[in-house]
């Protein structure tokens, strides 16, 4: 059978290869340094592209900063929200209160993992670029609106503790779920992610779960 190449499939994936690589680096260098004292040339010269490449794909170095968070959080540079991935949406489909409460706690631990050691960079961040705030809307925050889609499901399913209001529920979970507490935990106290996980999950089951 003849190999049917795909127009323009090389270059797409060389492109993408290449963004993946100068995210790697700026997030590298904003870890290593803090976003003010990494310019945009050391991240080019750290991904072995020009300047000029940088400026094109991401125009600044604020979006530059978005991206690694974003790429973080997710895991992947895939195009797909928290709320439209299998273990979230798993979570939502579990068939009780603790199942749900057990699913949503894990997801978001590994989520916590990941972007738990970003956060000082982007406090850091946003005395230097005031912008940056403007990237996460605190009214509009997205951990949030996660956490409020699962306690919204959450109330509806058996086993739910009796007369839970679901913004209450959101506002638990946003608290304790926090990459605030996690690190309080874990990287200040020196517990293993999964002993937290299993912490976090027993004290909010016993405030929402019958």
């Amino acid at each position: 059978m003849a190999m049917v190449r795909v127009k323009g499939g090389a270059r797409a994936e060389q492109a993408r290869q290449t963004r993946r690589r100068m995210v790697a680096a700026a997030g590298k260098l904003f870890l290593e340094r803090g976003y003010g004292a990494t310019a945009l040339q050391d991240v080019a010269d750290a991904a072995s592209v020009a300047v000029q490449t940088i400026y094109f794909t991401f125009g600044n170095k604020r979006a530059l900063l978005k991206e690694f968070v974003d790429t973080t959080i997710a895991g992947d540079d895939e195009p797909v929200a928290t709320m439209d991935r299998d273990w979230f949406r798993e979570a939502l489909a579990a068939p009780a209160a603790e199942a749900l409460l057990r699913a949503h706690v894990r997801g978001t631990v590994a989520i916590l993992g990941r972007v738990a050691p970003v956060l000082e960079v982007l406090r850091a961040a946003a005395t230097v670029d005031p912008g940056i705030a403007e990237l996460w809307p605190r009214d509009r925050d997205p951990r949030y609106v996660v956490h409020a889609a699962a306690a919204e499901t959450l109330v509806e399913k058996p086993g739910a503790a009796r007369d839970l209001q679901a913004a209450r529920v959101a506002d638990v979970l946003f608290g304790v779920l926090s990459p605030e507490l996690y690190l309080v935990f874990v990287r200040d106290r020196g517990w293993r992610a999964e002993a937290w996980e299993e912490w976090a999950f027993t004290t909010l089951r016993a405030q929402l779960c019958r």
